[in-house]
């Protein structure tokens, strides 16, 4: 009798197994038709599901007979619902295409944290601008990036020059020097390259931009210690892509951009080539130029082979000229007799190399170098400073990823060398260094809920010796719905003699630091983020963001006066913090979204016993955005920027001040859209409510500039896309 009960059991439990399937899928993208790596796939009923492999199948097993609901979601695109019964034909192959979503983010890998996870499932803060955003945003300064990193909370472009438009990026409050500015994780804009970068990218052939704020080193180095800036460029697709833009200004201004990319069986491309050209601009009428008057071109071609598979290499190579000349309006238009003036002219020509091989679709190797030749001189009256700066960057990585751990680890190289030519001979401001580097990054799917980031790196400086720089990142999602983020680390960044200070100066009086007297200056970073989405109701949705922010950096390198009409940097005992919160709302109704950013910076320099608050950061700032958008047809939107009173460097404070503006777009046909921009509208200016100069206008003495210097500026033009 035993026996045969055993028999029976054995052939109900045979008889389940027969009864059970296997759903098989693979998943792509709609418009691209690449395979999507990390789509949710969700049995409801049954409580099963798992995530798209990097090959964009997925599999899951013990599917009893039935028919069952099925949800494929993926953060950027449209959800599918579908309905299956069980058993079904095991030969089928399911082959789905995902829509991306009506929302402005479309792209949702990260490549800043080398991972290739998706921006939900990553323990790192990540801010990313793409798709329909990043080209709206791209309509309103087509010649360059300012206005991409300009709008963001606790991002702020300081303009570092009256005449001359010169910018750098400031993340919660930091110095620039602090920012780390890449290329597709190559760091191409960097020391005396970095201080016209902001004013020579533009954004027509970027997929998306990603930026991390707080301590970065593991990946990146020691100098992105308030974060980093990832400029992600466009790849081949398996369609052609073919885009123009034309673009004029008030202020007689001219933008003309195309971007080609196409893939030929093995081999694809992309080029893209821009022409940008500003006419000297006064709107206030005191004879200096807001605007200055400038000729810049630019072409960026890169090739790509697909070996096979498993083997991908890109090669591509990035020109820019450009002659900027900006001051007196009279020497402007050629009365070069006498008035101030400032004289940019640059040479920018970097090469970028890029191999991939996939040994599985859990590992993967690669290897990467950059090199970049930078030439530039600067003159002013009685003086000219130039010179060349070489560096490169060479790293090999090796990453590997399971269900839940995941393993990164590489080395790299990094080498510049810095030549003056021209300048005061008795203080030659040339130096060569070398950094090498190893790190190691560990990203952990402790449970369900928990995923846990930590990461250690190694550097030796040349100069300045070693620095090991750990950090780590928490994520918490206790449901959909919410989300917590926590991270931290310490990072470094050795001296620098190219500033937002000695740019100010155009490296004139400036001493050469004693390498042999000075440190590096050190950092601890922390930060925590919340994040929470709300249905309101089937047709409102509201999704909120706050980060709380910490920072503190040791021994800051600092410029100041030694009496004798030099300039030398110091490092007085003492340290620099920055503390604050950003908020951002983001209400979804309809065709209409309205985004609500709030900014507290509080940041502050200690020495000797004593605080004092640190010039040119706005403590308190507001980002509002109102958008109708008619998918793919139409968009309009209004903006407000409200800016707190600012310290300045000469002690005394700035006003507050508001900026308004208006941005559309509407699709006339498949392939042709125009676009019309009303920049500024209140022509809110700093000429407008306080000064920009001290002294006399043909040797004027500039404050500093902490509010628009061109006022009112129209825009508009077209765009053809076939």
């Amino acid at each position: 009798m035993k026996h045969i009960v055993s028999i029976l059991i054995l052939l109900c439990l045979y008889g389940t197994a027969m009864a059970q399937s296997t759903f098989t899928a693979t998943i792509k993208d709609e418009e691209s038709k690449e395979a999507l790596f990390g789509v949710s796939v969700y049995f409801p009923e049954l409580e099963k599901g798992a995530s798209s492999d990097i090959q964009g199948k997925v599999n899951i097993e013990g599917i009893p007979n039935g028919t069952y609901a099925i949800l494929i979601t993926h953060l950027g695109y449209e959800a599918i619902a579908l309905e299956k019964s069980f058993p079904i034909n095991q030969q089928e192959e399911l082959t789905l295409f995902l829509e991306h979503g009506h929302e402005e983010m479309e792209e949702i890998v990260v490549s800043s944290t080398r991972s290739g996870r998706t921006i939900e499932d990553i323990p790192t803060r990540v801010e990313v601008i793409a798709g329909e955003e990043l080209a709206e945003k791209g309509n309103m300064k087509p010649g360059d990036i300012r206005m991409l990193l300009n709008e963001s909370t606790g991002i702020q472009t300081q303009q570092t020059s009256a005449t001359s438009y010169n910018s750098s990026i400031r993340i919660q409050g930091l110095d620039g020097k602090y920012t780390q500015l890449l290329r597709d994780g190559l760091p191409l804009y960097s020391g005396y390259s970095g201080g016209l970068s902001l004013m020579q990218i533009a954004p027509l052939d970027l997929k998306q931009v990603e930026v991390i704020k707080g301590a970065s080193s593991t990946l990146y180095g020691g100098g992105a210690i308030a974060g980093l800036v990832n400029l992600i460029s466009k790849t081949p697709g398996e369609d052609r892509e073919l885009n123009f833009m034309v673009n004029g200004t008030s202020a007689l201004g001219l933008d003309l951009s195309g971007f080609y990319s196409e893939r030929y069986g093995k081999i694809g491309t992309t080029v893209f080539a821009s022409y940008n050209k500003g006419t000297a601009y006064d709107p206030a009428g005191i004879g200096l130029t807001a605007i200055p008057e400038f000729e810049r071109y630019t072409i960026n071609p890169r090739m790509f082979w697909y070996l096979d598979e498993a083997t991908e290499i890109n090669l591509g190579f990035n020109f820019t000229t450009e002659d900027r000349l900006g001051g007196n309006m009279d020497y402007v238009e050629g009365n070069t007799e006498s008035g101030y003036f400032e004289s940019n002219e640059t040479d920018r020509l970097s090469t970028q190399f890029d191999a991939t091989h996939r040994f599985s679709d859990h590992s993967r190797i690669q290897l990467k170098n950059s090199i970049s030749f930078f030439d530039r001189t600067i003159a002013i009256p009685s003086y000219v400073f130039s010179g060349k700066q070489v560096s490169s960057f060479s790293e090999l990585n090796y990453v590997t990823f399971g269900e839940k751990v995941e393993w990164i680890v590489g080395g790299n190289l990094w080498t510049e060398n810095f030549d003056q030519s021209q300048g005061d001979p008795n203080n030659d401001l040339g130096f060569s260094n070398t950094t090498t580097g190893a790190f190691v990054q560990n990203t952990w799917n402790m449970a369900e809920q928990w995923t846990l980031e930590t990461g250690l790196r190694g550097d030796y400086q040349s100069q300045y010796g070693a620095y090991l720089l750990p950090r780590f990142s928490f994520l918490f999602e206790p449901s959909e719905r919410l989300t917590f983020r926590t991270g931290g680390g310490l990072g470094y960044k050795t001296p620098t003699q190219f500033t937002e200070d000695t740019e100010r100066l155009h490296f004139r009086n400036i001493l050469p630091i004693d390498f042999s007297t000075t440190s590096a200056e050190r950092s601890t970073g922390v930060n925590l983020d919340v994040n929470y989405k709300w249905p309101v109701t089937d047709e409102l949705s509201l999704s909120t963001n706050a980060l709380l922010f910490y920072t503190q950096i040791d021994d800051p390198m600092l410029l100041q006066s030694n009496g004798n009409g030099m300039y030398a940097f110091t490092q007085p005992k003492g340290y620099i913090n920055t503390q604050g919160l950003e908020a951002n709302m983001k209400w979804s109704y309809h065709d209409f979204k309205l985004f609500v950013g709030y900014t507290f910076a509080d940041v502050n320099e200690h020495y000797d016993n004593e605080t004092t608050e640190y010039p040119l950061v706005a403590k308190h700032r507001l980002n509002n955005v109102l958008m109708y958008e008619k998918h793919g047809n139409f968009w309009i939107g209004m903006e407000a920027y409200y800016f707190s009173p600012q310290k300045l460097s000469d002690g005394s404070t700035g006003q507050s001040y508001w900026i308004m503006g208006i941005m559309s777009e509407k699709k006339i046909g498949k392939y042709f859209s125009l676009f019309l921009n009303f920049e500024n509208m209140l022509d809110t200016r700093q000429t407008r409510f306080d000064t920009i100069y001290t002294g006399n206008i043909s040797d004027p003495q500039f404050r500093d500039i902490y509010a628009p210097v061109d006022g009112f500026v129209v825009n508009g033009g077209f765009k053809l896309s076939l």
